[in-house]
């Protein structure tokens, strides 16, 4: 099966390594690149040479970002070339009409890298859903922040020092914003909850980073036995559903307080199969590239993934609430309790809410923080 690749960065470089090294009667024919950048002979700087090669049987996008990425994904669905991509970002924005153009053209999409690096996540989302209803998913989707507060943790430094060394280390980028405004999580989130649920997630829902996360917060936390952790979440029940993205002051001894480093832990639930969780590295070249590369076997095996929109779910935030915690050096807000110096439990506040409350005490204090602090089992 010949393939091409739309881009040569970290993790198409990874594609390439797996496809030539641990595949057979797979080859990497034709490469995408800047035209400053063709230092290999299967390289070209012109799509057209990609979707018009009838030999290239599947397009692998690891472009990243939105344009010329749909465009270059639409065109080759409609050339009836299946598209395998890592790009969450363009998938979360188009989800519905790729899944769309590969039903019409007869073409597929396969997105397992998009969500979760190497975990088989998407795929395992699937499988149950052929017998349960998802009723939920969760989890630590976001292997950058999960490195930034496991590392402030463990050494008691600041987040300002432990975000320098990250950007060092590759394991974040020089402009951090999709990570630590949970931009990234949130694509995720969509994806996922649009796979487990069977319809088109919405794209506007409350999303909460941790910016302004600091040690002295972590220290606040940890004398209540607590660790915050960067959580994608979203339930369902009763033909509605609602998603977040939001700080969670986790319960130390629960399993997604304890995943270190840059690692990921997924959560889904369904009615027979119960809690299951999956742990591994959530990004990089060679387990982002080994998700590709088991998609490109599915379609060279015949199993091809489709996705199901059809479930008119409402969208009703009330579905996830719980308490939360604003550290803040702004006013109180109306009906708050005292949790600490500076800081205020509110009970049984929406995530939407909690989003707006956030919002009102950064205008009068930019540093502000807000958690969920969730029961105890």
């Amino acid at each position: 099966m010949k393939i091409a690749l739309l881009g040569h960065g970290v993790v198409g470089r990874g594609v390439d390594q797996i496809v030539s090294t641990c595949t057979q009667g797979m080859e990497v024919s034709r490469i995408l690149e800047l035209p400053d950048r063709l230092s290999d002979p299967r390289m070209t700087s012109s799509f057209d040479d990609i979707v018009n090669d009838p030999a290239i049987e599947a397009v692998v996008e690891c472009m990243g970002g939105i344009e010329p990425a749909h465009t270059f994904i639409m065109a080759a669905l409609a050339a009836g070339k299946s598209v395998v991509t890592s790009n969450k970002a363009v998938v979360a924005a188009h989800f519905e009409e790729f899944a769309q153009q590969a039903a019409a053209s007869g073409a597929s999409l396969l997105i397992e890298a998009t969500c979760g690096g190497g975990i088989p996540w998407i795929a395992s989302i699937q499988k149950a859903l052929r017998i349960d209803e998802v009723t939920r998913i969760s989890g630590i989707m976001n292997g950058t922040t999960n490195y930034l507060v496991d590392t402030m943790a463990k050494t008691g430094e600041d987040f300002s020092a432990v975000l320098a060394r990250a950007q060092v280390l590759g394991y974040a980028e020089r402009n951090p914003s999709d990570d630590v405004d949970g931009v990234d999580v949130k694509n995720k989130t969509i994806i996922a909850a649009s796979v487990a649920f069977r319809t088109c997630c919405v794209r506007e829902f409350p999303v909460m980073g941790i910016r302004n996360l600091t040690k002295a917060d972590m220290r606040l936390f940890a004398g209540r036995d607590r660790v915050v952790k960067l959580l994608g979440r979203a339930v369902q029940r009763d033909g509605r559903y609602a998603v977040s993205v939001e700080p969670v002051a986790l319960p130390m001894r629960s399993l997604e307080a304890n995943v270190p480093s840059n690692f990921n832990l997924v959560t889904l639930e369904g009615a027979t199969v119960g809690e299951l969780k999956f742990y591994g590295q959530g990004a990089g070249s060679l387990p982002t590239g080994n998700a590709m590369v088991q998609d490109l076997l599915d379609l060279r095996d015949g199993r091809r993934p489709a996705y199901d929109f059809s479930r008119q779910l409402d969208y009703d935030p009330s579905l996830l609430a719980g308490d939360y915690v604003l550290r803040t050096s702004a006013a109180a807000p109306a009906g708050a309790i005292p949790f600490a110096r500076g800081a205020w439990v509110m009970r049984n506040r929406t995530a939407a809410e909690a989003r707006s409350i956030l919002d009102e005490a950064l205008a009068d204090d930019p540093t502000s923080l807000i958690a969920l602090l969730p029961q105890e089992d």
